[in-house]
């Protein structure tokens, strides 16, 4: 049993070696409350962020300490909650945007359909601490927040939104009139509203069937004019909810069928209108163009009628031209002869017209001498002699004298004929 305990000079020696200088033991304490803080530190001490608001709870007391600016802020052991100044509220049926299940939000229209609304609004939180106290003390976190407070009040707009239009009217015309009712709803409070019933017309079928509308009920002191049955929550709380976006609507079956049916009643409507306004306009260009054809071919006609009538002009003015000076040379000829004839009259006047006279009498003469020429005025068998060719030499002058007196009498020229046969010496006799 002795050797189980060390010698009394061994247990000596280490208890010697564990003595540490009284230096070393103050340094050793001082890590091991360093350890002792560091550990205890994140109960003592809160980072706050830029885009955070920090509620601390005190543990003893319960008074609640909220830090809207960044830092570092003490805690003291308290309960810390966060919540974010802004965020994304999603309430989308795409697995990549806010949680990975549907969130969706179901909506029912007037006529009856019915469709999943998938999107997101913007979400502010107020910055002063009665109002983070509110919504500290009621919801506690930032999840129970955006749950049971945010969601709850876009599902109730959304809802109250449907009746306000029909599936078809949401599905195109009206889509940016449902944004603003979920988002004017959800910011400010339902509307309040009065249902009427009215009949329309199937537009697929042609039927009139009955359908209940709703009408907003106008209240001018009312936010945007519109009287509503409650304040939203979030208007109290000073929430402030915005740029609310949808990324899709999934209608019913049904309503799918129906839309796209309509929409293809409608597309044939439109085609229809616009080969109906293309046919308009078809005639209208054939009707212009026929207009210029005619038009063209009027004023080619007028072209041509206007060449014709110019040619014709030109002609009617040459003919007149010629005409006038026909009638000049007319004139001129006409003057000149009567110039010529009072010329020949007054030689005639001046002489007796002795030239033609002469003329005509030389011309006689000289065709009268060559005639009895030719003829035999002496017998070829002359039995007196020379006698035989006085006698016919007589005859030929006798022949002439009285050719030249009947010539002379007859141009009426007096040239004393007489005296000249009186003045000649007759023929001598021959035995």
């Amino acid at each position: 049993m002795e050797d189980k305990f060390l010698p009394l000079g061994l247990d000596r020696k280490f208890g010697s070696v564990l003595q540490f200088p009284r230096k070393s033991l103050k340094v050793l304490v001082m890590i091991v409350l360093l350890a002792v803080l560091l550990g205890i530190s994140s109960y003592v001490f809160e980072q706050v962020d830029a885009g955070e608001v920090c509620i601390i709870q005190n543990p003893i007391t319960g008074t609640l300490y909220i830090y809207t600016t960044q830092g570092v802020k003490l805690q003291m052991f308290g309960k810390v909650t966060k919540y974010k100044k802004s965020m994304q509220y999603w309430f989308s049926s795409m697995k990549d945007q806010g949680s990975t299940s549907d969130e969706s939000i179901k909506i029912r229209f007037n006529d009856g359909g019915h469709a999943n609304v998938s999107g997101s609004v913007r979400v502010d939180l107020p910055l002063d601490e009665k109002n983070l106290t509110v919504i500290h003390t009621k919801y506690g976190s930032q999840r129970a927040v955006m749950h049971e407070l945010v969601r709850t009040i876009i599902e109730k707009s959304v809802y109250m939104s449907g009746p306000l239009m029909s599936s078809t009217e949401s599905y195109a015309a009206r889509r940016n009139e449902l944004l603003g009712y979920i988002e004017d709803q959800a910011q400010d409070g339902v509307y309040a509203t009065t249902s009427i019933e009215i009949k329309v017309k199937d537009p697929l079928t042609g039927v009139d069937k009955t359908v209940t509308v709703v009408e907003l009920i106008k209240r001018h002191d009312a936010p945007n004019g519109i009287a509503r049955r409650e304040i939203s929550p979030l208007k109290e709380y000073k929430v402030r909810v915005y740029n609310l976006s949808i990324n899709s609507i999934k209608y019913d079956d049904v309503v799918e069928k129906q839309i796209a049916a309509q929409q293809a009643a409608i597309m044939d409507v439109q085609t229809a209108i616009a080969n109906a306004k293309k046919a308009e306009q078809q005639t209208l260009t054939v009707e212009q163009s026929g207009k210029a054809s005619a038009a063209q071919a009027k004023w080619e006609q007028e072209v041509i009628k206007a060449k014709a009538v110019t040619q014709a002009e030109q002609e009617r003015d040459v003919a007149r031209l010629n005409l006038e000076a026909a009638k000049f040379r007319k004139e001129a000829s006409i003057t000149e002869g009567e110039g010529e004839a009072r010329k020949r009259e007054l030689i005639m006047a001046a002489d007796g017209a002795l030239t033609q006279k002469l003329a005509v009498y030389e011309s006689v003469m000289k065709t009268a001498v060559v005639e009895l020429a030719k003829q035999k005025w002496v017998p070829e068998v002359v039995m007196g002699g020379s006698s035989a060719q006085s006698n016919g030499a007589s005859a030929f002058n006798d022949m002439l004298g009285l050719l030249s007196y009947q010539i002379l009498k007859s141009i009426n020229a007096d040239l004393q004929i007489g005296k000249v046969h009186r003045s000649a010496k007759p023929p001598e006799k021959t035995n």
